[in-house]
């Protein structure tokens, strides 16, 4: 029995087409946080006419980006809301307690970004979501980093991620005259690969 090789070829150019698009996603890029590195601030307004920032100095997380597949990028980052850092001791103790972060109930904040929409190599959209006070609501992140990870696997990373959000949605409705309701969340992160 013999083949005919042209035929052949041409019944065998969709399946090789399907192999080639299932291993287009390269080798998925893992990395973790350098927490002394990182940092996260919250910038809120203060009377309408001021602001005030809190730090949350300490995290870990770990971040996954997938060559050709950037649907599949997991960004996984967890604050110590006990350690916040306030400009004064008055709202450094407000916002430890009950009214805002309630840090001895809730000593956590998470993002857990599911997704990333590139708009060029160094910027994009991270889809997730973010917890405090144990309620979790939908968040993006416009993240912008400081080289192409792609290009630079195996190599450390840095990124900006910047959000806002309406603290009334985690519970944090005290003040409301006095503090505002949107609240400019900056991560300032560097990855090391792993």
């Amino acid at each position: 029995m013999t083949f005919d090789r042209p035929l052949l070829r041409w019944a065998l150019l969709p399946v090789l087409a399907l192999f080639a698009l299932a291993n287009s996603a390269g080798v998925p890029q893992r990395y973790t946080l350098d927490a002394s590195a990182s940092n996260v601030s919250a910038k809120v307004p203060f009377f309408g006419l001021a602001s005030k920032t809190a730090r949350f100095p300490r995290m870990q997380g770990a971040v996954t980006i997938v060559p050709g597949a950037p649907e599949k990028a997991v960004i996984d980052v967890t604050f110590d809301a006990t350690a916040i850092e306030a400009p004064d001791s008055v709202t450094l103790a407000r916002l430890r307690g009950d009214k805002f972060f309630w840090v001895e109930k809730y000593p956590t904040i998470r993002f857990m970004g599911r997704s990333i929409k590139l708009s060029s190599a160094t910027k994009g959209i991270v889809s997730g979501e973010l917890t405090a006070r144990g309620v979790t609501k939908p968040a993006t992140l416009s993240v912008t980093f400081d080289a192409d990870p792609i290009a630079r696997a195996g190599k450390p990373v840095s990124f900006t991620g910047t959000t806002t959000i309406d603290r009334r949605q985690f519970g944090m409705k005290s003040y409301q005259l006095i503090v505002g309701n949107k609240v400019d969340i900056t991560l300032k992160a560097r990855m090391l690969p792993r």
